[in-house]
């Protein structure tokens, strides 16, 4: 499906001046954004940028049209006060609206639940009022943020008829830093490890994602071979991570000889990102221009050794897995949720492929490395706990097929080259299929070349009200294996 001409269209990983970014009304703005979404658009961004004038606010919104390849910006003209609630009729805007109300008070009218996304106007994480069924029977439990082990903070408020979970209610922002607001005025030395450490276990999709906007914005791209590298490093990520999960959930259900096995996997995976640049979650590497550690023959042959060991080790670990028909039980049929759901609030990654939704940005958007070797998309389509343990490993498997072949063709030339400045009043979009799904950066630079605004969207952004969603119906005693089939980042939603 294509997109209107009326929005500017462009690329991922590319940048087109602000001043070709067409601006219109409120009204008409939210009319052509939610036109865009009825045929099949995809909310990638949407955020507030303050004017210099006046307090004025002006929307931005990114739109990802998958079919095409093709990413389309459009703005509305400077406004204050309110604005129409696109939430009404399009649900995937409603955390972006609650944010935008949150970071720059512009209410949405009419948003069926505003309340805070990170914090309560600076008074703290963003409790506020929560949702309530009556009933007699109704009882409602707290969980968190304090949780029994060493786990990330949150608060999850559950509403259930006996075990039954009629609702569930995520209030995050207990781990709020602030990165989007120490963004602007750079490219500050300290920016890109801000970006590193945004979600640690994403370290290489976010610093890939800042590289690309800061060389969009330069005019420029990578050479081949950091390309190269940086493929290699984010895929051995989505391996030591996905590898990881299939460990957790065989512990969910006390399945303990996979639940140890890929334990240690994990490590084998994340020491071979360390073989790479020093650190095992790959900080160090990425930088806008290229990369920092270059792979000379000798280790390439070391990772080539170590890769092999490590996915003979998780075949077999998975295989004991698969072969669990007690572990099959618990699997199938919980967690459910529906391909129209999913549809419907924008669901990305694995837990969008897992509900058979095609949406992978390695394959609709293919920047660097990816547009000249592609991974195949993994797709179930039951949207249960058991498929999106199933896509994990489908993309295992994939994944390491696909690093056999990057070591096979390993490009000549230099690992970076120097960095022209951004250029002034531009915006540049990068896209990048981190191991949770979608991970979304927009720059925007003022008069003088440097940021003015900086966006950010973690995957976990749109994929933690899928997890609400797949608990309705279930027994509360379900939620740890839910939650562990999402597996989604509270530091990379907080900021």
């Amino acid at each position: 499906m294509n997109p209107t001409p009326a929005f500017a269209l462009l690329t991922n990983g590319t940048a087109l001046p602000w001043a070709e970014v067409p601006a219109w009304p409120m009204p008409e703005f939210l009319d052509q954004v939610g036109a865009s979404l009825t045929r099949g658009g995809r909310l990638s961004s949407l955020f507030g940028v303050p004017m210099s004038e006046g307090g004025a606010l002006q929307l931005v919104a990114v739109l990802a049209f998958d079919a095409s390849n093709t990413l389309a910006v459009g703005r509305s003209q400077p406004f204050t006060g309110t604005f129409p609630a696109l939430t009404v009729h399009h649900p995937q805007a409603h955390l972006f609206e609650r944010e935008i109300w949150e970071q720059h008070g512009a209410v949405p009218q009419g948003h069926p639940w505003l309340k805070p996304v990170r914090q309560d106007h600076g008074a703290g994480p963003a409790v506020g009022e929560f949702f309530r069924v009556d009933g007699r029977e109704v009882h409602e439990v707290a969980v968190g943020p304090v949780h029994a082990g060493i786990i990330e903070p949150g608060h999850f408020r559950f509403q259930c008829a006996g075990e039954e979970v009629l609702h569930l209610e995520i209030a995050l922002g207990y781990q709020h830093r602030g990165v989007e607001e120490a963004l602007p005025g750079g490219p500050h030395r300290a920016s890109v490890h801000q970006i590193e450490t945004l979600a640690g276990d994403t370290t290489i999709a976010h610093a890939t994602a800042y590289a690309g906007v800061l060389e969009a914005l330069a005019g420029t791209e990578a050479p081949l071979r950091a390309q190269w590298l940086r493929a290699i490093a984010l895929e051995l990520e989505r391996l030591a991570n996905h590898t990881g999960d299939l460990g957790a959930l065989a512990g969910d259900v006390a399945f303990l000889p996979t639940a140890s096995a890929c334990g240690k996997i994990r490590g084998d995976f994340l020491n071979l990102t360390a073989l790479l640049c020093g650190n095992r979650f790959g900080r160090g590497l990425v930088r806008p221009g290229g990369c920092a550690w270059e792979l000379e023959p000798e280790r390439l042959a070391r990772l080539r050794a170590g890769l092999d060991t490590a996915l003979r080790d998780v075949q077999q670990a998975a295989a004991w897995l698969w072969d669990a028909t007690a572990v099959r039980a618990r699997f199938e049929n919980t967690g459910r949720l529906e391909a129209s759901q999913a549809r419907e609030i924008g669901l990305v990654g694995p837990a969008a492929r897992a509900c058979g939704l095609v949406r992978d940005v390695r394959f609709d958007h293919p920047t660097g490395w990816y547009r000249f070797a592609q991974v195949p998309v993994s797709v179930w389509p039951d949207g249960d706990v058991f498929a999106r343990a199933r896509v994990r490993w489908l993309e295992i498997q994939r994944a390491g097929e696909f690093l056999r072949e990057l070591f096979d063709t390993a490009p000549d030339g230099p690992l970076h080259l120097p960095l022209p400045p951004p250029a002034p009043n531009t915006l540049a979009v990068a896209l990048v299929e981190g191991w949770r799904g979608e991970v979304c950066h927009v720059a925007l630079t003022n008069a003088q070349g440097r940021l003015h605004r900086y966006k950010l969207t973690d995957p976990s952004f749109h994929n933690w009200t899928g997890l609400a969603l797949a608990l309705r119906g279930q027994a509360i005693s379900d939620f740890p294996l839910c939650n562990k089939s999402f597996n989604l980042s509270y530091c990379g939603f907080d900021l």
